[in-house]
């Protein structure tokens, strides 16, 4: 994490799949709690465990983490030329309880031709990753512009788990070079 805090990362199985005509927002926000719960019943009470999930949404349809080279074609072929919206949904739980908070951009792609599609799935890099794509790796040259959070379509936006790490007590800029630093614990991201 970019924000300098100490953590652990622990992988937790949350079923992702949407209900039925879940809007983008809510589905991100139910499964980034989801995945701090299912943490924080790993974890000492004492731990402050933050949980993300990022969603892609065009035109009401949500676009999970591809699991296929076909899923990932389908979903690059739908974002090619068109705008979509990406929200992510930041959970924590704390001693004292939850809070959690929302990030939504708006990312428009370039047109995309299915033979960079096919090189792109090939690269390794869209498989596991909501929409098909990572913007912060080769993903990034099909991103014609942004309007939002670059971090929240990464998958953790900075401002807004910055204000939640607040609100839980942990001081983010209190910290000097070599002295020391609260551990927020760990995330489930």
């Amino acid at each position: 994490m970019s924000l300098g805090v100490r953590h652990t990362w622990q992988g937790v199985d949350v079923d992702e799949t949407p209900l039925r005509d879940e809007p983008a927002d809510e589905l991100a926000l139910r499964l980034a709690i989801a995945k701090a719960r299912a943490a924080r019943a790993d974890r000492s009470r004492g731990a402050v465990i933050l949980g993300a999930d990022t969603v892609v949404s065009l035109a009401g349809d949500n676009f999970g983490k591809a699991a296929s080279e076909r899923e990932a074609l389908f979903m690059l072929s739908r974002l090619s030329g068109r705008e979509h919206t990406v929200v992510t949904g930041v959970a924590l739980c704390t001693p004292n309880g939850e809070m959690s908070t929302l990030s939504q951009s708006r990312v428009r792609f370039r047109v995309i031709d299915t033979a960079e599609a096919m090189a792109y799935w090939q690269s390794g890099e869209p498989e596991g990753k909501a929409g098909a794509y990572a913007i912060q790796g080769i993903g990034g040259i099909f991103v014609a512009s942004l309007s939002g959070s670059y971090s929240g379509v990464v998958g953790l936006p900075v401002f807004e788990t910055a204000g939640l790490l607040r609100q839980a007590g942990v001081d983010l800029l209190r910290r000097t070079r070599g002295g020391p630093q609260k551990n927020a614990g760990g995330d489930a991201a």
